[in-house]
């Protein structure tokens, strides 16, 4: 058996509702504020297109975005995804949402 199959905490980041890969988990507990990161997601166009979107920034923090309804519901139809917030070269403070095909590279 696998350890991310006998230890889900290894393929996930606390609070993300979502398994993140090991390898982009491990690199976002390790960022430090102030390294300069590029993040690249593909965007997706109608049923079949997509394009690369890459950004870079110098990072600041890691925390979760909640999303779903704002009624009473059960708490399982809340989704928690991984935000990671940097701040761009024009001095903008932005932030991306991760999914299972985004990218993160710390930059030299």
């Amino acid at each position: 058996m696998s350890t991310a199959a006998t230890n889900p905490s290894a393929n996930t980041l606390p609070s993300s509702t979502r398994p993140v890969r090991p390898e982009l988990a491990s690199l976002l507990r390790g960022l430090k504020p102030g390294q300069r990161i590029r993040i690249t997601q593909a965007v997706r166009v109608g049923s079949s297109g997509s394009w690369s979107a890459t950004i870079e920034g110098v990072f600041r923090t890691v925390n979760f975005l909640a999303t779903g309804l704002a009624t009473d519901r059960v708490p399982e139809d809340d989704i928690v995804v991984v935000s990671v917030h940097f701040t761009k070269d024009n001095g903008e403070l932005s932030s991306i949402t991760l999914d299972e095909n985004s990218r993160v590279e710390v930059v030299s």
